[in-house]
C-alpha cells in the first residue's frame, strides 16, 4: 500500500475571514481527528491536494500527513469530507480522519459491472442504482473497485449488496442489503404488455357475452 505524503501546517485562527485569507495564499483550512484523538486545526496546499486527487479516489487515498508545528510529526489519515464550492469547484475545506493500519474502516468503493445482462436482448434496460458501496476492511486492503457479474440478469432481476462476492478481508457492514443493479422493462415493453392484457380482457369479455 502506497502512502502519499501531504504537508500540513497547524493553524490557530478560525472563522470565515481567516479562512478566506488562507485561501488567497493558496491554502485551505483543514482538520484532522480520530478515535481517542484531539482535533487539530490544519492548513494544506490547495495545489498539492489537487495533484493527489487527480490520481486517486478521494475516499480511498491513504495520506501520510506531515504536520509542521515547530517540529515535524506524521499522522496516517484518509479524507473524510472535502467541501467544494458549488459554482467555482474550488476546494473550501477538508476533514482528515486518522486511521490505524490494523483496524478496519468503512470506505466507499466504486461499482463496476462485467458482462451484458441477457435481459437487454429482450428489451430490458440495465439500471445501476448504487455507483458506490460501503465496505469494511483494513486500510491496506481497500479494493479499487467492486466488480459485479451481470450476465445472468433477466428483466426484473436484481443484485443486492449481500449477493456480491467480495475480495478476501472485505465485508459488508451488518444489517445492510440494498439493491445495487437491476434490469428494468422499458416503457415500450410495458406498453406492449398492457396492450396484450387489454386484448385478453376484451376477448374474455366477448366470450362471456356470447
Amino acid at each position: 500500500m502506497e502512502f502519499i505524503q501531504l504537508k500540513a501546517k497547524v493553524r490557530e485562527s478560525v472563522g470565515n475571514s481567516p479562512a478566506r485569507a488562507l485561501r488567497r495564499t493558496g491554502e485551505i483550512p483543514a482538520v484532522v481527528y480520530g478515535p481517542g484523538k484531539d482535533t487539530v486545526l490544519l492548513s494544506v496546499s490547495t495545489k498539492e491536494l489537487g495533484d493527489i486527487l487527480k490520481k486517486s479516489n478521494v475516499g480511498q487515498v491513504i495520506l501520510s500527513l506531515e504536520i509542521q508545528n515547530g517540529g515535524l510529526h506524521t499522522r496516517t489519515a484518509m479524507i473524510k469530507e472535502l467541501q467544494i464550492h458549488p459554482v467555482s469547484r474550488k476546494y473550501l475545506h477538508v476533514d482528515f480522519y486518522e486511521i490505524a493500519m490494523d483496524r478496519k474502516i468503512k470506505v466507499k468503493v466504486p461499482v463496476v459491472t462485467r458482462g451484458i445482462a441477457k435481459g437487454i436482448d429482450f428489451g430490458g434496460m440495465l439500471q445501476v442504482i448504487q455507483r458506490e458501496i460501503e465496505v469494511l476492511c483494513l486500510p491496506a486492503g481497500i479494493p479499487k473497485t467492486i466488480e459485479i457479474d451481470i450476465a445472468e440478469l433477466n428483466i426484473g432481476d436484481s443484485i443486492h449488496v449481500r449477493d456480491i462476492v467480495l475480495p478476501e478481508g472485505v465485508e459488508i457492514p451488518a444489517d445492510v442489503n440494498y439493491t445495487v443493479v437491476t434490469v428494468l422493462a422499458t416503457k415500450v415493453e410495458e406498453k406492449v404488455a398492457e396492450e396484450e392484457g387489454e386484448v385478453v380482457e376484451e376477448t374474455e369479455a366477448k366470450e362471456e357475452t356470447e
